[in-house]
């Protein structure tokens, strides 16, 4: 044990000087051992924060203009039936789009969650061989076929040879078809029946949407979508009678490519719906993000944040359906990855020997110096 102590006191990096040597003792071993390991706990520290990227966050008005916004989602909708789930868009700019497809994927799922059939939007509607005539004669030689709209044409020469395109027709007009089983079109393609087929089932849609970078709002609604007027209204063909259930998962919800280290706050979000109808809103406060990483890979995307609100049947008029209405602020966030300079890892390293090494010593003179006084005192018999 001597010897262990020895060697201890041996290496006390602050001797003392007494008379014409110096004294090693036991607690400058300690605290030279002790301060040793707390400064290779601190460069070890700085070392790592020097090899690992920091993060630099800056605040700038944005003043950007022209850009477009784009929209990513995924929402699952259990007890809505993919064929009555449309998906609309507009700004304040006056600009609008109604029953959107294109880039816009559906699955069909059941009620255990599992899919059913995977439609892409955007395909167009079935043609049929021989809808009626729109003049209801034979075709003749070279005659082009020109199916009828049934009232909806805005001049002679306008056709309507799929349900889609009558139904389009209709919205222009700002009429409700109420009446699918009269339109020989709709009934030759299957519409009511395939909607009828898709009774119990679910829809998973996503897909995305490029939006001018404006306020505006999207949602998803029950029916397909026609303008009237300067109202939205919902055609929910023949299927009045049913309550619409708004229950809806979502499982991603970006505004631009993913950031690294940003969390979308709606990502994996869902709302049960507890009674019939309503609209569930979602306001959303866009903040446009630059992130740049070490290699000077530059991402423009946006982060959110977002409050919600469930408007009743009873709070007035609604449409049953899933609204996200966004705006955008006037602040950029720009992100910026980069190394900490080695002139700065050099002064913090000679900050951490020169600081420890002198807290040390005067945690030494204290001891030695209160031993040595203790130590008199007692020779003197004057401590009891």
């Amino acid at each position: 044990m001597e010897r262990v102590l020895n060697r201890v006191r041996n290496l006390d990096a602050y001797p003392k000087i007494n008379e014409d040597f110096f004294s090693r003792t036991l607690s400058g071993g300690v605290i030279t051992l002790t301060s040793s390991l707390v400064m290779l706990l601190l460069f070890f520290s700085e070392l790592r924060l020097y090899l690992h990227a920091i993060t630099e966050t800056r605040l700038l008005v944005d003043t950007s203009r022209g850009e477009k916004l784009h929209i990513n989602f995924e929402v699952t909708f259990p007890t809505i039936r993919c064929s009555l789930v449309s998906l609309d868009t507009m700004d304040i700019s006056g600009e609008q789009h109604l029953d959107i497809r294109h880039d816009i994927f559906k699955k069909r799922i059941d009620s255990h969650g599992n899919v059913v059939e995977t439609i892409q939007e955007g395909l167009g509607a079935t043609k049929i061989d021989k809808p009626l005539q729109r003049h209801g004669g034979r075709l003749g030689h070279n005659e082009t076929y020109c199916g009828s709209c049934y009232g909806a044409e805005t001049s002679d020469d306008d056709c309507c040879n799929t349900c889609e395109e009558v139904r389009e027709a209709y919205r222009k007009r700002g009429w409700a078809m109420s009446d699918m089983e009269g339109i020989d079109q709709c009934k030759r393609e299957g519409f009511i029946q395939k909607v009828k087929d898709e009774e119990g089932e679910g829809c998973n849609i996503h897909g995305s949407l490029e939006v001018n970078r404006v306020a505006g709002n999207f949602h998803f609604s029950v029916g397909k979508s026609f303008h009237q007027s300067s109202f939205n209204l919902e055609d929910l063909i023949d299927l009045q009678s049913e309550n619409y259930n708004i229950s809806h998962k979502i499982n991603k919800l970006a505004f631009g490519d993913y950031v690294p280290g940003v969390v979308n706050p709606l990502d994996g979000v869902s709302w049960m719906q507890d009674r019939p109808h309503g609209m569930y809103e979602y306001f959303i406060k866009v903040v446009p993000t630059i992130y740049t990483d070490i290699r000077g890979h530059t991402i423009n995307s946006n982060q959110f944040s977002v409050t919600e609100h469930y408007k009743s049947p009873e709070e007035g008029r609604s449409v049953p359906g899933v609204f996200f209405f966004y705006d955008l602020s006037p602040i950029k966030v720009t992100f910026t990855e980069e190394h900490v300079s080695f002139l700065h890892l050099l002064t913090n390293v000679c900050a951490i020997v020169g600081g420890v090494y002198t807290v040390a010593g005067i945690v030494d003179s204290f001891v030695y110096h209160g031993h040595r006084a203790i130590k008199k005192k007692m020779e003197i018999g004057k401590l009891r």
